[in-house]
């Protein structure tokens, strides 16, 4: 598997005015020759906008479409966490939520022309419902799964023939999954494959099963089974994507939560692959840092490169665009040096005032600190002989030969420990900021259970780490580097590190 490079969109990528800030929203390939983005929300605002990626000119345009509904209006209205599936040059988009109000409504957008259609069906309607998830089955069904009615998870099965508007609802005997909504759905050949989702009572999942029988031509009995692969399977998530890539299915992102006594919400920005060959688990090598973490945004597969646009993380809406492609392509050779230190700008805040292009570093890194539930899962955090780029930096510092790897780290961190904070080069502050996060998850939380707190809390008595909960090092500023120094320091200072490794 080829290691990949994450690149910024930057505006001289594209011509035409890119898309506002969203999250929820969906994003389909139409052919080879476009990806055409609808609805979505931002800023507490449900939108019904049309957005089209024109693949073959680089170009972003919004469609003057035309087609009225039953209430006279121009296309659906506005929404969110809705289904949307590309057939042919026609894109069907089904249900969602606008405000607390679950949508059953159906409607096909043809690509060609630019005419919404609402659509009169027919057979086991649907009920409404947001956080659905559909796939085509060739090019004519559409097989839709779960969901959330306002009042329950769902757990039933829908084909609707797009040529005769007809919807059956699949009876399925035997085992079937958890109810389920924000999960993913994905047609492999003759089997359905679902990740995932938020399910019956809040509990978020990480169960892939398989349903069989949406094919006509086998004449299978429909039936789901449970798949249980080998590899290194993603963590529990909702709102995740699935994009299909030649013999990968590549995951990313998604909602999670973490935390023993008290929950907190994680967000993901992993890559982690189903490799339809060896039918197994794997991460993707990638060869810098990802974008910020974030769900429910769109991943579209575009030749050998993926394009990530969007999503929300809890506190803030994105509206970046983000390639995903392999080392070797053209467009990863103009990556930054990792020299910026410099906060990541957010494009918009949920709940603020209208957005922005371009949010503030510095107030989104002071909203941050403000929410004492974005801390990372310590679980995750790796071991010291797992992290090679640790390990790299030590044998380096460590002039003696014939050294463990664990002398090698102590060795480093006494470097660390005399250093001043503009000697730290740019190279070393990933490697600190993950040693300094494994010392507080080893030393502060493993001990001491939940008086873990951010420095914002006020309680007098606990311990206060500013850093714990960043991501990576590229969201520090350059002034930032000192109190992060400062308080590894103490961290080494209070957890007698030398004696446990030496």
């Amino acid at each position: 598997m080829k290691t990949h490079c994450w690149v910024r969109a930057s505006a001289s990528d594209f011509t035409g005015p890119l898309p506002q800030p969203r999250s929820g929203h969906t994003a389909v390939n139409i052919g080879k020759s476009k990806i055409v983005f609808f609805g979505g929300l931002v800023d507490k605002k449900f939108l019904n906008d049309v957005i089209v990626y024109d693949i073959d000119n680089n170009m972003w345009f919004e469609p003057e479409c035309t087609g009225c509904g039953s209430d006279g209006k121009v296309g659906p209205s506005p929404r969110a966490f809705h289904v949307a599936v590309a057939i042919d040059c026609h894109m069907f988009v089904f249900g969602g939520r606008s405000g607390g109000t679950r949508l059953g409504d159906f409607w096909v957008l043809d690509t060609d022309i630019w005419q919404w259609s609402e659509l009169t069906s027919f057979g086991d309607l649907p009920s409404s419902r947001d956080f659905a998830a559909a796939s085509a089955i060739g090019n004519r069904k559409i097989v839709m799964y779960g969901g959330w009615d306002g009042k329950k998870w769902l757990s039933d099965v829908y084909v609707l023939d797009t040529i005769s508007l007809e919807w059956m609802e699949l009876s399925v005997s035997g085992t079937i999954p958890p109810p389920r909504c924000g999960h993913s759905a994905t047609m492999i050949e003759k089997r359905l494959l679902i990740y995932g989702g938020r399910g019956g009572g809040g509990p978020i999942m990480g169960d892939l099963w398989a349903l069989k029988g949406l094919i006509e031509e086998e004449n299978e009995a429909p039936g789901w089974t449970q798949l249980k692969l080998p590899g290194q399977s993603p963590s529990p998530r909702c709102g995740h994507t699935i994009a299909s890539g030649g013999p990968y299915l590549l995951l990313f992102g998604g909602h999670g939560t973490g935390g023993w006594l008290s929950r907190y919400d994680i967000y993901h920005n992993d890559c982690v692959v189903l490799d339809r060959v060896s039918v197994q688990w794997k991460r993707l090598p990638t060869s810098n840092e990802p974008p910020a973490a974030r769900a429910y945004h769109s991943m579209n597969s575009i030749g050998s490169r993926y394009l990530l646009f969007g999503g929300f993380d809890g506190k803030s809406t994105y509206g970046d665009l983000w390639w995903l492609v392999p080392e070797d392509d053209p467009i990863a050779k103009r990556l930054p040096a990792p020299s910026s230190g410099v906060v990541p700008e957010r494009n918009t805040t949920m709940g603020g005032k209208e957005s922005q292009r371009y949010g503030s570093a510095v107030s989104e890194l002071q909203k941050r600190l403000e929410v004492s539930n974005l801390l990372s899962n310590p679980q995750r955090i790796m071991d010291e002989v797992e992290d090679k780029e640790l390990l790299q930096l030590a044998s380096r510092v460590h002039s003696e030969q014939a050294v463990s790897n664990l002398q090698a780290v102590q060795a480093l961190r006494e470097h660390w420990m005399k250093s001043a904070p503009q000697s730290i080069k740019l190279q070393e502050l990933s490697p600190l900021l993950r040693d300094y996060q494994r010392l507080i998850t080893r030393h502060h939380i493993g001990k001491d259970g939940s008086n873990l707190e951010l420095v914002d809390s006020g309680f007098p008595g606990k311990d206060a780490f500013h850093f714990y909960h960043v991501k990576s090092a590229t969201q520090l500023r350059l002034n930032e580097i000192s109190n992060l120094l400062a308080e590894y320091k103490e961290l080494l200072s209070s957890t007698n590190i030398d004696r446990h490794y030496v």
